[in-house]
């Protein structure tokens, strides 16, 4: 099968040909049709992770999937050949990804049906995000009468981020620059504040919340400046692991349960949450997907893989 794969990091993904993967027990094998570029795969890329996690050469990147079950491994139960799923890759090791033509994934964890309404491209590009995004916003958990700061509101995750946020009825002020970037994030939702993080932060969003914010959703950006705009007794969650003193701090490791990938796809499939794909490329260009990705493209840059 083609495969976007490493041989050695730190490298650009290439296309080449490996071995098509077959279930295990307890496994289905996907036919992939759509993925997407995330943070974790760019890291993998640039070498981050060595010594973190295992890597196996050479090295299918990719966590993200959408498309149709192929074949089932023993034991499985709750699908069947043919069915339309998505999810996240969520094995303990680098190296079998989702950027392929063919994924094996367990069947308990981290893949559910695609609902009716949400299309292949969509699932195949909310996954990780859409997951790491709720669990942000469910970790600081926003009132209706709250002010939540979401920083990296431009991204995958922060572009979701923002409309859990808004649906809970919490006041969003979100960082983005002037123009497009603004103009991407006050889409997302009604009533959404944008901030100029390359100006003086703190001062716009003390107009905007004099008493400091309730909540902190810290997706990119300096985590200590940000965790100084909390009022007294607010909560900050952070997906890059930084737990500032002095705040009730939340360290967010996405974790794509069949429950919170269920809740995602249906609140995408019923139109409350749209997933911001600005990007699609071929696997046969996944190398200019990752470029965009580093480029910092708006959203989601999605990868058609079949």
């Amino acid at each position: 099968m083609r495969a976007a794969t490493l041989k050695s990091v730190p490298a650009s993904p290439a296309v080449a040909e490996v071995d098509t993967p077959r279930p295990e027990a307890g496994e289905l094998l996907v036919r992939v049709v759509s993925s997407s570029v995330n943070g974790i795969d760019a890291a993998t890329a640039a070498g981050y992770l060595r010594g973190m996690m295992e890597h196996r050469f050479p090295l299918v990147v990719g966590n993200d999937f959408a498309g149709t079950v192929e074949a089932l491994g023993a034991g499985v139960e709750g699908f069947a050949v043919g069915d339309a799923v998505f999810g996240v890759v969520t094995k303990p090791f680098l190296g079998a990804g989702s950027l392929a033509e063919y994924v094996t994934v367990p069947a308990a964890h981290g893949v559910v049906h695609i609902p009716a309404g949400l299309s292949v491209r969509d699932a195949g590009a909310l996954g990780l995000a859409g997951t790491a995004a709720l669990d942000s916003v469910n970790a600081v958990d926003p009132h209706g009468d709250e002010t939540i700061l979401i920083s990296g509101a431009t991204g995958g995750v922060g572009t979701l981020a923002v409309q859990f946020a808004a649906a809970r009825g919490a006041r969003v002020i979100a960082t983005a620059r002037p123009g497009a970037e603004a103009d991407l994030v006050t889409g997302l939702a009604a009533g959404v504040h944008v901030v100029d993080f390359t100006g003086d932060l703190a001062a716009q969003v003390r107009a905007l919340a004099p008493n400091g914010v309730d909540a902190v959703l810290h997706l990119a950006g300096d985590g200590d400046q940000l965790a100084g705009l909390l009022r007294p007794g607010g909560r900050f969650a952070s997906t890059l692991g930084a737990v500032p003193e002095g705040v009730t701090a939340f360290s967010v490791m996405a974790d794509a349960t069949p429950r919170t990938l269920a809740q995602v796809a249906a609140d995408a499939a019923a139109g409350v949450l749209r997933v911001a794909v600005t990007a699609t490329y071929p696997l046969e260009r996944v190398h200019e997907a990752f470029a965009a990705f580093g480029a910092g493209t708006l959203g989601k840059v999605a990868v058609t893989c079949s």
